[in-house]
This record gives structure tokens, C-alpha cells and sequence, in this order.
């Protein structure tokens, strides 16, 4: 091989080497670019992801965002959002306020030894019940039953006030009253089970679609406000308050939680 044709081929190998690391070098590049690329992509889904979170985290629950919307009242209501509940005959004397929370296990004490005795009284006209319905419960355990139960509360009365008053001793049964600790009132399939056990709520699609479409959502808050609100100087529940004076067993500032205890202080109240 000549000096020139020796010379030549160094000079083309140098210059394929030369080529070779120019296009590794793009190559490089390129790859740099695709990784900064994705890299961006993934911190702006990221980004997008926390910000989705965030709006979500600080949009209102339902319970929260029914409170403005407009109330539907049950039937067989009156007053300002059909938050007035009064059961039993016109003719009767005085008004006996009831002020419960679904998921109160006193309540349920309470409806299971006295319930049957004021149902009693209410139908023979001793007196008038004004429900009012409260749900401070479901703040303790960021709960959702009591607002659940007293929705379908209001799609019983809708049905009518004998299946309302039924239901809501269906409700407090031992049968079907879970444990304050356990929000089973939260599940519209429950609360439908337990009105199945109410003649007049037994496969009645119409109050089945209430509770599972939430129509009565609204007015359980507005009832919830109007207990929130009470100038009885009601705090809890149960309790029970006629002409403006709280029912309480004598000696102690607790409600009456026995049947005799129930009679003395409501037959002294309807004598005042």
C-alpha cells in the first residue's frame, strides 16, 4: 500500500469516527430532551393531580350543599319549610314537643319502654306530639345516619303520620337500632329494610325512589336547623317540653325514662 493511499484511509476513518460521535451525540440530546419532556409532563399531572385534590377536598359534602338548596316538604307539615311535625288529634288539650336524634341510643331506650305508652295517650288525645328531629350525632363520628334516617323520616310522613310514627319505632327497635358507634343509618338499602317491616312502607316505590333519590334531604337539614336553633333550652335527647317547660323525672334533670316517670310528669304538666 502507497504513503497517499495509506494517508487517504486514516483520513476517511477519522472522518466516519468524527460522523459516528456527532450522531451519538444528537442521539444523546435527544434523549435528554424526551426525559426533560416527560419529566415536565409528569410534574404538571402531578401538579394537576394535588390541584384536583385540593378543589375536591374543599368542595362541600352533600349534606353540606343541600342546606342551600330548596327544601321539599314532606306532606302532612306546616311552617316555614314544613319543619312543624305535629301527630295526633286537633282537639287535644296541650302540645307535647318531642325532640329526638335517630341514632340517640337513650332515644331508643326511651321508644322501647315509654314508646308504646305515648303512642296511647297521643291516640286517645291526651295530647299533640310536635316532632322535631335532630342530627348532632352525626358530628361526632363525621357521620351521615342521623340526616339519612330523619330524610326518611320525612318520606314516611309523606306517606302519612301513622307511617311515620311506625317507622320511627321501627327505627328505635332493638331489632334495628344499631349502636351509636356504628352508622348503619347511612345506607338507604337499611333504612329500606326496616320500613318493609311498616305495612303502609312494605315495597311502596314511591318512598323507596325518596329515600334513594334524597328528596327529603334538604328538609332533614332544615328540621336539623330548626332543633339547632330551639328556644326551649333543649341541648339533647331525648327531651320533651310542654307550655315552654322541660319534662324532667322529678328530682333530677334527666328525662323521664319509665313509664311512671313519663305519666307523673306529663299528667302534672297537662294539669298546669
Amino acid at each position: 500500500m502507497s504513503k497517499r493511499n495509506s494517508q487517504s484511509a486514516k483520513t476517511a476513518a477519522r472522518e466516519r469516527l468524527r460522523a459516528e460521535r456527532e450522531r451519538e451525540a444528537k442521539r444523546a440530546k435527544t434523549r435528554r430532551q424526551i426525559i426533560v419532556a416527560c419529566s415536565v409532563v409528569a410534574v404538571l399531572a402531578a401538579a394537576g393531580g394535588i390541584g384536583y385534590a385540593v378543589v375536591q377536598a374543599n368542595k362541600p359534602g352533600h349534606w353540606e350543599a343541600v342546606k342551600d338548596e330548596k327544601v321539599v316538604a314532606p306532606a302532612n307539615t306546616t311552617g316555614t319549610d314544613g319543619t312543624t311535625v305535629t301527630l295526633g288529634k286537633s282537639t287535644a288539650p296541650k302540645t307535647l314537643k318531642v325532640y329526638e336524634d335517630p341514632r340517640c341510643p337513650v332515644c331508643a331506650q326511651f321508644e322501647q319502654v315509654v314508646g308504646s305508652t305515648v303512642k296511647k295517650d297521643l291516640d286517645d288525645g291526651k295530647f299533640k306530639i310536635q316532632y322535631i328531629g335532630a342530627t348532632f350525632i352525626d358530628a361526632h363520628d363525621n357521620g351521615e345516619g342521623s340526616k339519612n334516617a330523619l330524610s326518611a323520616l320525612g318520606a314516611a310522613l309523606n306517606v302519612g303520620p301513622e307511617a311515620f310514627l311506625e317507622y320511627k319505632t321501627a327505627l328505635y327497635s332493638t331489632k334495628w337500632h344499631p349502636d351509636e358507634t356504628t352508622d348503619k343509618f347511612k345506607s338507604d338499602d337499611y333504612l329500606i329494610q326496616i320500613a318493609n317491616t311498616v305495612p303502609a312502607l312494605k315495597n311502596n316505590a314511591k318512598f323507596q325512589a325518596a329515600v334513594k333519590n334524597g328528596t327529603y334531604d334538604a328538609w332533614a337539614m332544615a328540621m336539623s336547623k330548626t332543633f339547632d336553633d330551639n328556644k326551649d333550652g333543649v341541648k339533647g335527647t331525648p327531651s320533651f317540653v310542654m307550655d315552654g317547660k322541660m319534662l324532667t323525672a322529678p328530682g333530677t334533670q334527666n328525662p323521664p325514662m319509665t313509664v311512671d316517670q313519663f305519666n307523673s310528669v306529663v299528667g302534672a304538666a297537662l294539669k298546669g
